[in-house]
């Protein structure tokens, strides 16, 4: 089964253009908290995404995992943690040991500027926060998408989530190691969430291809037949069997 992982601030709708795509059966997790309730006790760490989302592919006899930004993230841990016949992944570089986090997510780790920066935007008008991802090569449909998708659930959801992560996520993830699943690393070119250096030098850690693809950070959106050539090609070439 393909199984696709969200990032922030979105939902599981940011893969639907990438599943008509690819045409055959996969399936869009909603991360709790994003678009959906959290179960109770839950507390958005990013172990406890990681473990959730495993509990869900447990369900599978064999998994493609896909994931952009957070959902990335929580891909390259169960890649070297759990099995996976293939896995593909995008900011390779928030998995290096010299990650530094952008600024948006420093704000968002810091108690109390992080809770008054999430009202801000819960306050802002729908219309006016879809102009902030238009300016990702968004379209204004697929941003007023995500813009709507936001409320307080999510917002806490973000704040649990990036302190979770502190200084960076191969603190307490790494060293990396190879993965047994065939992989490869997704460098969006446009994307200014990336780096296209510490993005290889992750994807030579982990044994895992490399790939450009021109397209800003939220690709999914923005260029879902190519992302689907891309996947599709890659799955091909995986060995029957895994």
């Amino acid at each position: 089964m393909i199984v696709f992982l969200h990032g922030v601030p979105e939902t599981a709708a940011v893969w639907r253009k990438v599943q008509a795509a690819i045409g055959v059966e996969s399936v869009a997790l909603s991360l709790p908290g994003f678009g959906c309730p959290r179960p109770d006790g839950f507390g958005c760490t990013k172990d406890e995404y990681v473990a959730w989302v495993a509990g869900r592919l447990d369900q599978f006899d064999e998994v493609d995992l896909v994931g952009h930004d957070w959902g990335a993230g929580l891909t390259y841990r169960l890649a070297m943690t759990y099995r996976l016949r293939s896995w593909v992944a995008d900011v390779a570089n928030i998995m290096h040991p010299d990650y530094v986090w952008h600024s948006i997510a420093q704000v968002w780790q810091t108690p109390g500027e992080g809770e008054a920066a999430m009202r801000r935007t819960l306050a802002t008008p729908r219309e006016t926060l879809a102009d902030r991802y238009t300016a990702f090569g968004v379209s204004q449909e697929d941003a007023l998408e995500m813009a709507r998708g936001q409320d307080e659930t999510m917002g806490g959801s973000i704040l649990s989530l990036y302190r979770s992560a502190m200084p960076n996520p191969h603190d307490d993830w790494g060293p990396l190691t190879a993965t047994e699943a065939p992989g490869m690393v997704l460098h969006a070119t446009g994307d200014q969430f990336s780096d296209e250096a510490r993005a290889r030098d992750v994807a030579n850690a982990l044994g895992a291809r490399y790939h450009p693809i021109e397209a800003n950070h939220f690709w999914p959106y923005q260029a879902p037949d190519r992302a689907a050539e891309v996947l599709t090609s890659f799955w091909s070439s995986v060995p029957p069997g895994r």
